[in-house]
């Protein structure tokens, strides 16, 4: 699933199980409200696949997006499902301490926790060889090659990057530079500049996260920018 992420590492909801949107009052400016999450246990994690230890890398400054390579065919209701099935192939399959994606959104809209270890922390995961650190992988369950993505998920996706970038006020429609781990495109210890919401395929050779979920970067952009009131 989703072929570029590190290889270094390689039911429905319970009851109570979503983290609410958190109680703010006023945002500092270019900060953007938490959205609601679906936690691990609301999604069924069985956390006895993971490693025990977190693992933890400097202040986010970039979101990568994928698509999970899966069927689109799945139910909003069975998405928990689904991440389950991926965490489970990350896992056993890749040799990953955890599923890679930080976060995941389904066609409807909702956010789920990905790799464990606190959804305000960050948590380094296994999303986009060499760019693992300094950044959030966020995955849209389905592949949107032929397929347009929903504008549900689209607001879904804008409203997780835009509140985990605005923890460290970083301009969903700005640029960032991050340095290559290798692997990827770029030479390690090369210096690359990349929109600070990119997709898969700008730091990997990848078609993730698929032609139509791309081509909608800057709308995903220009939603999270303004949640941030930017």
């Amino acid at each position: 699933m989703d072929p570029g992420a590190d290889a270094r590492e390689a039911t429905s909801p319970a009851p109570g199980s979503a983290r609410p949107p958190a109680a703010h009052g006023t945002l500092a400016p270019g900060q953007a409200p938490e959205p609601a999450i679906v936690d691990r246990a609301g999604w069924g994690a069985d956390e006895n696949l993971r490693e025990s230890q977190f693992g933890y890398t400097g202040p986010v400054r970039a979101a990568f997006v994928h698509h999970s390579a899966s069927g689109n065919d799945y139910t909003c209701a069975e998405a928990p499902s689904v991440i389950r099935g991926i965490y489970r192939y990350h896992v056993e399959s890749n040799g990953w301490r955890d599923i890679g994606y930080n976060f995941l959104v389904d066609k409807c809209g909702t956010v789920y926790e990905g790799r464990a270890g606190g959804v305000a922390k960050p948590v380094m995961g296994a999303h986009t060889l060499g760019f693992n650190t300094d950044s959030a992988g966020i995955a849209l369950l389905g592949t949107y090659t032929d397929t347009e993505p929903p504008a549900a998920a689209l607001d879904g996706i804008a409203k997780i990057a835009a509140w985990k970038l605005g923890l460290n006020d970083m301009d969903p429609e700005g640029k960032t530079t991050l340095v290559s781990d290798g692997g990827n495109r770029y030479e390690k210890g090369e210096k690359v500049s990349l929109d600070v919401i990119s997709g898969h395929r700008d730091g990997f050779a990848t078609e993730c996260p698929g032609k139509l979920l791309y081509e909608k970067l800057g709308t995903i952009r220009s939603k999270a920018a303004a949640l941030q009131g930017r």
